[in-house]
């Protein structure tokens, strides 16, 4: 069934003030033929000095956006030690740190006692949600819409909840 949300950079774009994102899992599904993670395995790692090589569309798309000035904020509660995806994860992240974006980490154990939404989110503008489903194991079951003033506080507190308690990308330590 085709979806009705529309594409994130459409989102995006009509974007005033602030996106935010936060992650909650601790595996995607990545598919083990997927070229970058078995790069990645096999000890590959992206140059900070060879932007050519890494820069993509989606920091295209943040730098663009925080350019307008918004601000693109993305948090990731993990469990540690950190599974391999998120060691994979972290070690590209610095792109999303150069194109704009702030990122920060949460250890699990830290945020027992911050009221967290059923599903990974964007929040666009403290009022519109993106919600993104996944199946058990982490592969992509689609998104949602909700412009629900209840849901948008929850994630507007939890989000921020969350921020205040994490760890700065840049001095976040993979455990």
């Amino acid at each position: 069934m085709p979806s009705s949300v529309p594409p994130f950079a459409d989102l995006i774009s009509s974007c005033t003030r602030s996106a935010v994102h936060l992650e909650m899992r601790d595996r995607y599904a990545v598919d083990e033929e997927d070229e970058a993670f078995q790069a990645w395995r096999n000890g590959y790692r992206h140059d900070p000095d060879d932007r050519a090589s890494w820069w993509r569309p989606w920091l295209d798309l943040i730098q663009e956006t925080v350019g307008r000035g918004v601000v693109v904020r993305r948090a990731r509660i993990v469990s540690e030690p950190v599974t391999e995806y998120i060691r994979f994860e972290h070690s590209g992240t610095f792109t999303n740190v150069a194109a704009g974006e702030q990122v920060r980490w949460l250890p699990r154990r830290r945020a027992s006692d911050i009221a967290l939404p059923g599903n990974d989110f964007w929040l666009f503008d403290d009022r519109l949600i993106r919600w993104n489903h996944f199946t058990g194991d982490g592969a992509w079951a689609g998104d949602e819409l909700s412009e629900d003033l209840a849901a948008a506080k929850l994630c507007t507190d939890a989000f921020e909840a969350v921020w205040a308690r994490a760890v700065p990308h840049d001095l976040y330590e993979i455990r």
